[in-house]
Order: C-alpha cells, then structure tokens, then sequence
C-alpha cells in the first residue's frame, strides 16, 4: 500500500500540478476538450494509464467537460499514486487539446 502524504509534502506536489485543487483528501480536475469525442479519447487514454498504474480516478463526462477526482482509497487520503496519475492526465489533456 502507498503512504498517506502529509499537508507539506501535498502542497508541494500541488505546486507541480497548477490545474489541480485539493479538497480535503482528495484531489480534483475540470477539463473542456474540444469536442465530445475527443474528451471521450481523453478519457480512454486516461483509462488506459489507470489501469496500467493500478490506480483508478473518479470520472464524470457531461459533454465536452471530463472532471477527474483522484485519491488512495486503500490509505483513507492522497499518496504519490494520485500525483503520478494527475501527471499522466494533465500530459494527456494536453495531447487532445482538452483545457
């Protein structure tokens, strides 16, 4: 199991992930693609470093708009998990020219 991360370590993750805001234990995103298909890209990409990583976001899709929430549900808060992902979301955001 991955290690609860303390308020420090946290936001000094949060400062290499500008797009992303804490709630609590959790961490969220909103993004707007620029087409519904290709936030459902996005969302396939994401889905695909998910599975690969072992570790699962919340996703709702309304649209064009794709929100992802990520936390370490095993720990009980955010591990290093949930900011390696967020990564891997915001360079995939990026590639399908969701903002």
């Amino acid at each position: 199991m991955a290690d609860l991360l303390d308020d420090a370590a946290i936001t000094g993750r949060l400062k290499e992930l500008p797009n992303w805001t804490r709630d609590g234990m959790r961490i969220h995103r909103k993004l707007k693609a620029p087409s519904f298909m290709a936030g459902i890209e996005l969302v396939d990409e994401v889905a695909r470093a998910a599975e690969e990583a072992d570790h699962h976001p919340d996703i709702d899709i309304r649209w064009r708009t794709v929100a992802f929430v990520l936390s370490t549900h095993s720990a009980g808060g955010l591990t290093s998990k949930d900011f390696d992902l967020a990564a891997r979301i915001d360079a995939a955001a990026a590639r399908h020219g969701a903002e």
